[in-house]
C-alpha cells in the first residue's frame, strides 16, 4: 500500500531530479563552451595555414620564372630565405594546431568519463524507480489509497501526488536518453579528433620535408653567389649609380616645385592649391592603409641601409623598397595623384613620379608607360608595365615628402 504521508517522497525525489537536471544541463552546456572556443583556436590556426601555404605557392612561382634564366641570383636568394621563414612558421602553425588537439581530446575523454558515470547513475536511479512502480502497479490498491484519505484535501493531494510521480519517471527517462545521446556524439567526435591529429602529424612531416630540402637548395644558392663576388659588386655598383641618377633627378623635380610653389605664394599667398592641399592631407591620413604598388608580389629589398644578403662587408642602402613579382604584372598608383614626370633612367628603362600634394610616390623600372607628365590618375590605376629582365620582374618604388625619402613599409598596408 502507499505510505499515508506521501507527499514528502514527492518533493524529495523532484529535489533530486532538479538537482540532477541542473548538474546535467551544467554538463552540457560545460561541453559547448569548450567545443565553441576550442573551434574558434583550430578556426584560426587553419585560416593562418591557408594564408601561409598561399603564400608559400605565390612564392614557387617567382623562383620558378627566376630559374628560367639558368643562373642564381639575388632574387632567388631572398625569395628562398622568405619561403624559408613561411614553411617555419607553417610547421608551427600545424604544431600549435596538434597541441590544441591534444587538448581537445583530453576534454573530451574526461566528458566523456563524467557522461558514463553520470549515465549509469541515472540508469540505477530509474531501475529503482520502475521497481516501485512496479510493487504498486496495482490500479486496484491505487483507487483504494485515494478513498483511503481522511478527507477531499487528502484525496486530492494524493491523486497529485500518482500524477507528478509518473511524471518525474517521464522525465527521468528523458533525461537518460538526452545523456546516451551526448555521449554518443562525444564518442563520435572523439575519434574524429584522433584522426585529424593523425593527418596533422602527417602534414607536419610533409612540411618538414620540404624544408629541408629548401634549407639545401639555399645554400646551393648562396655558394653559388659567393663565387660571383666580382660580379655582384659591379651589379651594385651598377645599381647605385641608377639610383643616385634617380634621386638627383627627383630632387631637381622636387626644387622646381618649390620654385613653383615660392611664385604661387608671392601671388595668392598659398604655397598649395586647395585642392593639392586637400590632397596631400588625404595621403597623409591614410599611413599604412595604401595599396600595394603591385597586385601580388614579394619585397626583395627593404629601405634604408642594411647588409647585402652575400657580401657581409657591403652595406647597401636603397631610398625606397623592391617589389618581385610576375612577368607581366603592370605598375600602379597607391593613390589619386598627379604625373609630374616620366623620365628615362639608362639601364634602369623609366620611371613615372605622381605628386600628392606635398607627397611624391616614385615608380622606377618600367618598359611601358601608360601616362603622361600632368594626368591625372586614381588609386589603383595602372602606370605602366613593369620589365622583366633575367627572368626576374622587379619593381622599384619610393615614397618623398618634400626633399626627404619616406619609409614605404610605414605607408603600405600589410608589410610583412
Amino acid at each position: 500500500m502507499f505510505p499515508r504521508k506521501c507527499h514528502l517522497p514527492y518533493h524529495q525525489n523532484m529535489r533530486s531530479l532538479n538537482f540532477k537536471l541542473v548538474a546535467f544541463f551544467f554538463i552540457l552546456l560545460t561541453i559547448g563552451a569548450v567545443n565553441s572556443l576550442s573551434s574558434q583556436s583550430r578556426k584560426e590556426l587553419e585560416n593562418k595555414k591557408k594564408l601561409l601555404s598561399k603564400d608559400i605557392e605565390y612564392k614557387n612561382k617567382l623562383l620558378e620564372e627566376t630559374k628560367k634564366n639558368q643562373k642564381s641570383s639575388l632574387n632567388e636568394l631572398v625569395i628562398l630565405k622568405k619561403k624559408i621563414n613561411e614553411r617555419e612558421q607553417l610547421i608551427n602553425t600545424i604544431n600549435n594546431e596538434i597541441r590544441f588537439l591534444d587538448g581537445e581530446i583530453k576534454t573530451t575523454n574526461s566528458l566523456i568519463g563524467s557522461l558514463e558515470k553520470e549515465l549509469q547513475k541515472q540508469k540505477n536511479e530509474f531501475a529503482k524507480l520502475i521497481y516501485a512502480a512496479f510493487k504498486t502497479r496495482n490500479n486496484y490498491e491505487k483507487i483504494i489509497y485515494i478513498f483511503a484519505s481522511a478527507d477531499l484535501n487528502q484525496a486530492y493531494r494524493r491523486m497529485k501526488y500518482m500524477q507528478q510521480y509518473a511524471d518525474y519517471r517521464r522525465h527521468q527517462a528523458d533525461v537518460i536518453l538526452k545523456t546516451h545521446k551526448e555521449l554518443a556524439d562525444k564518442t563520435m567526435a572523439l575519434e574524429k579528433q584522433k584522426l585529424d591529429k593523425k593527418q596533422l602529424l602527417n602534414e607536419e612531416q610533409n612540411e618538414r620535408s620540404s624544408l629541408a630540402v629548401e634549407k639545401g637548395l639555399q645554400q646551393n644558392v648562396f655558394n653559388s653567389l659567393k663565387q660571383k663576388e666580382t660580379q655582384l659588386k659591379q651589379e651594385l655598383k651598377q645599381k647605385q649609380k641608377e639610383a643616385e641618377q634617380l634621386t638627383k633627378a627627383i630632387k631637381k623635380i622636387i626644387q622646381e616645385e618649390l620654385k613653383r610653389q615660392a611664385e604661387e605664394k608671392k601671388r595668392s599667398g598659398f604655397a598649395l592649391t586647395p585642392e593639392a592641399r586637400a590632397l596631400s592631407e588625404n595621403f597623409a591620413n591614410n599611413q599604412g592603409k595604401l595599396p600595394w604598388p603591385i597586385e601580388n608580389g614579394v619585397i626583395t629589398e627593404k629601405y634604408g641601409e642594411h647588409a647585402h644578403p652575400v657580401l657581409r662587408e657591403v652595406k647597401v642602402n636603397n631610398n625606397g623598397v623592391n617589389f618581385n613579382t610576375k612577368s607581366g604584372t603592370p605598375a600602379r598608383a597607391v593613390f589619386d595623384g598627379i604625373v609630374s614626370r616620366v623620365i628615362v633612367i639608362p639601364g634602369a628603362g623609366k620611371a613615372v613620379i605622381l605628386r600628392h600634394g606635398e607627397y611624391l610616390t616614385v615608380y622606377m623600372n618600367l618598359a611601358d608607360v601608360f601616362v603622361k607628365m600632368n594626368d591625372t590618375v586614381e588609386t589603383k590605376q595602372s602606370i605602366g608595365n613593369i620589365i622583366t629582365d633575367a627572368g626576374k620582374t622587379d619593381l622599384h618604388f619610393e615614397v618623398w615628402k618634400g626633399q626627404v625619402t619616406l619609409n614605404p613599409s610605414q605607408w603600405l598596408y600589410n608589410i610583412k
